[in-house]
């Protein structure tokens, strides 16, 4: 299994809800994973209009993705997320802590136009290292 150090330099602000860098050393495998949206059982979007409720479903299918491999969310080294409203952040952070607690991965977030339908609110990309 990989050893993986969170950390912030010097200098450089460092977040409460994220870090600013991930250090991987006795690294194995890496895990992309592509952008994870809320899918019902039948592939359309789930939790219409609840960004909440699609944070959860693609979180949880990060989750599922890199156990699936032998991992667990702390081999979770950056997120990249995607909303469609700014205004969201505040609704992601408690969602984000259900899954990887106070201090997550390496984060990315950035509001977007649209996402592939237009019931989809979030979407979040992942890398692991196990």
């Amino acid at each position: 299994m990989a050893k993986l150090e969170r950390y912030s330099a010097p200098g450089v602000f460092d977040p409460p809800t994220y870090s600013q860098a991930v250090k991987a050393t006795e690294a194995k495998t890496i895990l992309y994973i592509a952008g994870q949206v809320a899918y019902d059982k039948d592939g359309q979007p789930s939790h219409r209009g609840d960004f909440r409720g699609q944070a959860r479903v693609a979180l949880r299918a990060i989750k599922d993705l890199v156990e699936a491999q032998g991992g667990t969310l702390d081999s979770v080294v950056k997120l990249n997320t995607y909303v469609t409203d700014i205004r969201y952040r505040a609704d992601l952070v408690p969602v984000r802590e259900e899954f990887f607690g106070r201090k997550g991965p390496a984060s990315t977030l950035v509001a977007v136009p649209a996402l592939a339908h237009p019931d989809w609110l979030i979407e979040i990309e992942a890398v692991a290292i196990l």
